[in-house]
């Protein structure tokens, strides 16, 4: 039998149904370029990541204590990805703050890499990024202190996809002073146009 002990020092049959081992973090996406260069010079600025590891087959970087966050396979004759095929929609990253999300936007913002969508889900307010090779990215911060009850909520029942806004203008009302409650509250700097990805 295969046991393990939780913090309070209980030992439990880790083979068990009742039993829940749930991985301790996300350790790193991996990507197939076929625009390796292109791709990995735009994740570099997108997390002001560094270079670990480079050869002739695969790049590793990493933007924090991770020996590596995200891996790419330079793969110059596979077909470009294409939108309508099953596997993954989009890879979303969370800030502290709502502050930090505006302050990443304004970074990158000069640097020509702009999002393409940007909506207040009501749990989140998220700006959605496309890389080089088609692969969509959400950074996000929290709205509230609990966000998941926004789920449960009649706007959500009313609608579950959020209102699109403005980032120029929430980023001025963050460098005027505004509020973390008032920047995240679902219709702040609102656009008016449809919320559909």
């Amino acid at each position: 039998m295969t046991t393990v002990q939780t913090q309070a020092g209980d030992t439990h049959d880790a083979t068990s149904s009742e039993t829940r081992i749930a991985p301790a973090r996300m350790a790193h996406l991996v990507l197939q370029c076929a625009r390796r260069a292109d791709t990995v010079a735009w994740y570099m600025k997108l997390f002001q990541a560094h270079l670990v590891f480079e050869d002739n087959v695969l790049t590793f970087i990493t933007y924090d204590d991770e020996h590596h966050r995200l891996a790419f396979f330079n793969m110059p004759d596979i077909p470009p990805r294409q939108r309508e095929t099953a596997g993954v929609h989009h890879i979303a990253y969370s800030y502290n703050d709502i502050g930090e999300l505006l302050a990443t936007y304004a970074r990158l913002k000069p640097l020509g890499i702009l999002p393409f969508w940007c909506i207040n889900h009501g749990p989140t307010t998220s700006l959605y990024y496309r890389d080089p090779e088609g692969n969509d990215i959400e950074l996000q911060a929290d709205n509230g202190d609990d966000p998941g009850a926004y789920f449960h909520s009649e706007a959500f029942a009313k609608n579950n996809l959020g209102v699109e806004f403005d980032p120029d203008e929430l980023v001025r009302m963050w460098k005027a002073g505004a509020s973390d409650a008032e920047l995240s509250a679902v219709g702040t700097a609102a656009t008016g146009k449809s919320t559909f990805m």
